[in-house]
């Protein structure tokens, strides 16, 4: 009998649930996905197609592959095995992508459950013992005997149904959805940045070590100067005021490298916290800029696959979506809402004769229309219309933000590449001019303070060339990084 009214109970709603979830249109706006920028190039007139070439490390000419596809590991293409390796570490160990994912995870569950909760009936058992006397007396019954204490037993079957014929959930669950989107391009977007941050502190690192390595041969250069200096003052050969310009010099070389050597040790802390592991027991790779193979074909995709390709852009577009869902889900509560509920049980004063049957049942519907609320329903409606406008002013920025990135990444590699080519040509001159005027100072062909600005000029043109090598790795780096590099869609 219990399975009877079951039966019969659930004839009566499942028709009207399969009519609330297929009838009617949801409220307000459909999304759609907007268009492309139409530019076809990054930078106004004409766009460089390559970069001129330099003399030394990291001189080769660069030409610009327009149309190719990003590699997902762009950072491939500096043919560092160290490098990638310390990568592969950072994707696997660092707490900025667990954090991430748990926010994918925590929205694809808010989402299941949300649907959970409003696609299907909700149906819940209960079962309850209530001690109870009645009072016949305050009924009105006066000439029945009246009955003493008695324990009632019941035990029940209850489903509802929220019928959502004008498509408030079906929007409310399109913007969970569109939540778990950006949470997806979000832990994109910090898989791809941590790995152009771990590049750059390594062109950084090896930057350094260059610089400092630099400065500890001239250190050494000057040290076997000043040693000469010396000799030839006890001789008469030179006087007091050389021999102490020789060693203002060495103080001035030896000031240089306490704060290289400290942004050295700060970068490589900073490789450290990347992967995941502390600063006291992590051993770093030491990166050197000259094993660094600078990409000499870069791709360079076009801009109206920038926005499918840059997860920061995809996850302000999953915002605009969700605003768009917010608006529906606003439209929807102006129209009334219908629920259904049913229910079967079984009251008893023994509790071992709940299985005899059924003896409570009952069907409902409930219709709430809203009549008045102080104008609260379309004040909410018109704050997500307003949500909506912010949050497709935000994507277009984001938009305009990306483009300006790749705009400035390419000027910024043609610079890089005259500079590196003006620094190289300075650095060669000021090396063999130090050459000379220390074969010329030997003789006493030049005075000692000639020798001195020749040592300062060889010191100075190789960190300024060191420091151009490193801006190009670091602004190609940027670039592939500006244009997408690493996208790969995540489950």
């Amino acid at each position: 009998m219990v399975t009877s009214a079951l039966d019969g109970m659930l004839r009566m709603l499942v028709p009207a649930v399969l009519v609330g979830m297929l009838a009617g249109c949801a409220a307000g706006p459909d999304f759609r996905r907007p268009e492309p920028p139409a530019s076809s190039t990054y930078l106004p007139g004409a766009q460089p197609s390559g970069t001129v070439a330099a003399m030394g490390p990291g001189g080769s000419p660069q030409r610009f592959d327009t149309g190719a596809d990003i590699p997902s590991e762009w950072w491939s293409l500096f043919r560092s095995e160290s490098l990638d390796r310390r990568i592969r570490i950072a994707l696997e160990e660092s707490p900025t992508l667990a954090k991430a994912r748990a926010r994918l995870a925590q929205a694809r569950e808010d989402l299941n459950a949300r649907a959970g909760a409003t696609q299907y009936p909700a149906a819940d058992a209960g079962i309850s013992a209530t001690r109870q006397k009645l009072n016949l007396a305050s009924l009105g019954v006066s000439n029945i005997p009246e009955p003493g204490p008695f324990t009632l037993y019941n035990a029940s079957i209850s489903i509802s149904y929220a019928l959502d014929l004008f498509g408030g959930n079906r929007r409310a669950l399109e913007g969970l959805g569109a939540q778990v989107d950006y949470r997806r391009f979000e832990l994109e977007a910090a898989r791809r940045t941590l790995a152009a941050n771990v590049v750059n502190a390594a062109i950084r690192q090896a930057s350094l070590r260059a610089r400092i390595g630099i400065a500890r041969d001239l250190l050494e250069a000057q040290g076997r100067q000043f040693a000469i200096t010396e000799d030839r003052y006890m001789a008469g050969g030179v006087s007091a005021l050389d021999v102490r310009n020789q060693n203002v010099l060495l103080d001035q070389t030896r000031a240089l490298l306490p704060p290289l050597e400290r942004q050295l040790a700060q970068v490589t802390h900073q490789l450290a916290v990347y992967e995941g592991r502390e600063p006291a027991g992590s051993a770093i790779d030491a990166f050197d800029l000259d094993a660094l193979h600078l990409p000499e074909e870069v791709p360079l995709s076009l801009p109206s696959s920038l926005a499918r390709k840059r997860p920061d852009i995809r996850a302000a577009e999953a915002l605009w979506h969700q605003a768009c869902a917010n608006v529906g889900v606003a439209a929807a509560d102006l129209f009334p809402k219908i629920t259904l509920r049913g229910s079967l049980g079984s009251q008893r004063t023994d509790s071992g004769e709940h299985l005899n049957g059924v003896n409570v049942w009952s069907i409902a519907g409930n219709l709430m229309q809203p009549i008045f609320r102080g104008g609260e329903l379309r004040a909410r409606k018109r704050s997500a219309v307003a949500a909506y406008d912010e949050a497709a002013a935000v994507y277009r920025q984001t938009v305009l933000q990306g483009l300006q990135e790749v705009a400035d990444a390419l000027s910024a590699l043609d610079m890089d590449a005259r500079t590196l080519q003006v620094r190289a040509d300075a650095a060669e001159h000021a090396r063999v001019g130090y050459g000379i005027a220390r074969q010329q100072y030997l003789i006493g062909g030049i005075s000692h303070l000639a020798l001195l600005d020749a040592q300062r000029q060889l010191l100075q043109s190789e960190f300024d060339r060191l420091q151009a090598q490193a801006d190009r790795y670091a602004d190609t780096a940027a670039l592939l990084h500006a244009l997408g590099g690493g996208w790969r869609e995540i489950e």
